[in-house]
């Protein structure tokens, strides 16, 4: 009787194992899309864009969908265009002399989203405009909401321009908690090295300004000290 209940615990625990063995993969995400079109750093002649990426895969080959973002700053919360389309191409009236960035997200029909691509910049043309405000600053290290060890930090972030000939200079502000100083307005470099306390938390932001005294505003990021 107990060989029999032995081969009956045996024959359950196979069957149980073989049931979980057909259990159905996870779905996986689709890939990333690549920004195609407005490129980065583009002078828009056209109000009338046609946003262009390329297409996603899916590992299951399923249907997906993209979501399009487009936004007065980098950090797109001054959503003008939030849109999912099933095509990766899309026509947009925008406003003139206005800098707008952008990315793309792909998810498939089980809301599994990839990877988000990048995040483009780009300008619109204005009439009788020869001069256009620098982008706002991109932000590298450290990144927003991040811990950095105690000690000398490098702050760096990067500038750019439409007007490719044009020399940017940087107003930085550095301060602890949600206070900022103005540490320097007329920075040649994208770096600056301060000292950071540990248990504390610090907030930076930079300006970005041409030769001929347009400004960006840059937004405020923050880090804590391990």
């Amino acid at each position: 009787m107990r060989k029999i209940a032995i081969i009956c615990s045996l024959f359950s625990f196979c069957f149980l194992s073989l049931q979980c063995s057909k259990e159905d993969p996870v779905n996986q995400p689709p890939t990333a899309v690549q920004l195609l079109f407005p490129s980065e750093n583009l002078l828009c002649i056209d109000t009338t864009i046609t946003f262009d990426w390329s297409d996603a895969t899916d590992p299951e080959n399923d249907d997906l969908e993209y979501t399009i973002i487009i936004a007065k700053d980098r950090q797109l919360t001054d959503i003008v265009e939030n849109r999912t389309v099933t095509k990766s191409q899309l026509s947009i009236i925008l406003e003139k002399s206005m800098a707008y960035y952008w990315k793309v997200n792909a998810l498939d029909v089980n809301n599994n989203q990839g990877v988000a691509s990048s995040i483009f910049a780009f300008y619109t043309k204005g009439d009788a405009i020869t001069n256009y405000a620098p982008f706002m600053a991109t932000i590298i290290s450290p990144e927003n909401t991040t811990s950095v060890s105690a000690g000398n930090l490098d702050l760096i972030w990067k500038g750019e321009d439409v007007n490719a000939s044009d020399t940017l200079t940087y107003e930085l502000y550095f301060g602890e908690n949600t206070t900022l100083n103005l540490v320097d307005d007329a920075l040649s470099v994208e770096t600056y090295t301060v000292a950071v306390a540990s248990g504390k938390t610090y907030s930076w932001k930079v300006n970005v300004i041409d030769d001929a005294g347009a400004k960006s505003i840059g937004q405020t990021f923050s880090f804590t000290v391990n």
